[in-house]
């Protein structure tokens, strides 16, 4: 980091607004939004940072920062999507991924205009604002600005009623006329304003048309239009992605938490989370997931199918385990930096026996416990070459109690440790994934029928039969003439001859 850059990054103020990152040439390679501008521009320069490749090579490039101050979060959002449209900067494009983007749609020309967000815009003659990358903010701020400028979300099929909406204030009412279409337009018009980034000048011209409707004796009018800069006033206080940007500052904190307690040289960028699910041992399912840079990358999510029967949660652990590292998966899937396992001791043993006959001894493996969320460790198997002492050692210097047994650590972190509330919220992920398919799978079993076991009756001739007979009962207390009357002479003895036992 050169001195200048040092210089400027002491001196960002911790309100909202838009960032620049420019290179040696003093092109911009990057712009990105803050709800506290010191907070998120510092953490690309934190060595507690989460690392990834992409980040990396952005940061090296990284000669200056400029920003400018705004007075809310929503200022933010939307500004950055316009000057990302201006600039394109290089690496907006490289560590973002398009199926992430989100644009807002208004067809304003249409003789009943609507507000949507689309995931990519289309040549069909309506407005697109966007792309944001952030869709939980952006849909969080058009519901506060619905209440300032309402918008219908839908055309309406054969309504000429005005809906709940425009009883609570969110949709201009086309339908009954409450609102004529030419006065809808020109709200869109403030709404396309706003989006557009140009929040101070459209404040200033609706407080100029508020004193004018006054002035007019227009009372309605006016009251109208403060209700608007009440409700823009308002998205002002709102927090649209803020909380996020803590949630990724304490989401680093863990990571690097994590790894300085259990000796790790790095913070674990992929960690995997097993669980396993069945009732008295029936329908028993194992679950993978995974958190990339602490949060959920739910398209690497797997599911197994225990083959193993019976109610043996360490034997169907080692399954998991052992099914997860076969070769085939590991090209296919890569490998974690850590794996976490829900449960004790039992099950940690099984799943380590699984990793060190798959060859992976390599990878850290470590359990925790349900009852006092309890880390646990093996001594010997857990971390390969680790000194256990320096282990306890930064354990205890984050409040931790640690209870050393003959092959086990348990250290209990304090409830307030990030690296805690990190590793919980996997295993709870692992365990809703791992229920989910469990209850999935005991749903298919119980809606089959007596009908689906029988050889050369398929899914046609089982219809056929209910739709016969009306009921998988009325179908086993049938006679063979009765049958062979739907199905033929064949296929009537084999059912015959099957259900005979049911009878």
């Amino acid at each position: 980091m050169n001195k200048r850059l040092k210089n400027k990054l002491a001196k960002l103020p911790g309100t909202p607004g838009v960032y620049f990152h420019k290179n040696a040439k003093g092109e911009i390679i990057y712009i990105g939004k803050a709800a506290n501008l010191r907070n998120r521009v510092k953490q690309y320069f934190q060595k507690s940072r989460a690392q990834d490749l992409k980040t990396d090579t952005l940061v090296n490039e990284i000669a200056d920062v400029e920003w400018r101050e705004l007075e809310t979060e929503a200022d933010a959002l939307f500004l950055e999507a316009e000057l990302i449209r201006r600039y394109l900067p290089p690496y907006n494009i490289l560590l973002r991924d398009d199926k992430s983007s989100i644009y807002v749609r208004i067809d304003y020309k249409s003789d009943y205009p609507t507000v949507t967000t689309v995931r990519r815009p289309l040549d069909d003659g309506a407005m697109y604002f966007g792309p944001y990358y952030n869709g939980y903010a952006i849909k969080k701020a058009l519901r506060y600005l619905r209440r300032a400028f309402p918008y219908a979300i839908n055309r309406p099929s054969g309504k000429q009623r005005a809906s709940l909406y425009y009883h609570i204030g969110l949709d201009p009412g086309l339908e009954e006329g409450r609102t004529s279409l030419q006065d809808y337009r020109a709200n869109l018009k403030k709404l396309m304003q706003y989006l557009s980034g140009e929040r101070v000048a459209l404040i200033r011209n609706i407080e100029h048309e508020m004193k004018k409707a006054a002035k007019e004796k227009d009372f309605e009018q006016a009251a109208k239009y403060r209700n608007q800069l009440f409700s823009l006033q308002a998205l002002g206080r709102q927090s649209l992605f803020g909380d996020r940007e803590a949630l990724d500052a304490s989401r680093d904190h863990a990571l690097v938490d994590l790894a300085t307690i259990l000796g790790l040289k790095k913070p674990p960028v992929r960690i995997e989370g097993f669980d396993v699910s069945h009732m008295q041992g029936t329908d028993t399912t194992a679950s993978m997931v995974v958190f990339v840079n602490g949060i959920p990358d739910k398209a690497a999510y797997r599911k197994f199918k225990m083959r193993l029967p019976g109610n043996d949660d360490f034997a169907h652990m080692n399954e998991a385990l052992t099914r997860r590292l076969r070769e085939e998966n590991r090209k296919k899937w890569g490998l974690a930096n850590l794996i976490l396992i829900d449960g004790g001791k039992g099950q940690l043993s099984a799943a380590l026996t699984a990793r060190d006959k798959a060859g992976q001894s390599q990878i850290p493996v470590v359990g925790l416990a349900k009852r006092d969320e309890e880390i646990i460790i093996h001594k010997v198997l857990s971390m390969p070459n680790q000194p256990f002492d320096k282990l306890i050692d930064e354990a205890q210097k984050r409040g931790a109690y640690v209870t050393p047994t003959k092959d086990f650590i348990s250290i209990l972190l304090p409830n307030n440790s990030h690296a805690v509330k990190l590793l919980q919220r996997i295993r709870d992920e692992s365990h809703r994934f791992a229920v989910s398919y469990h209850s999935t799978l005991k749903r298919t079993r119980q809606t089959l029928s007596l009908l689906d076991d029988i050889p050369g009756i398929g899914p046609n001739t089982r219809r056929k039969l209910i739709r016969h007979f009306g009921s998988v009962k009325a179908v086993a207390s049938a006679d063979t003439a009765d049958l062979q009357e739907v199905v033929g002479a064949h296929k009537a003895a084999s059912l015959a001859k099957y259900l005979a036992a049911y009878r």
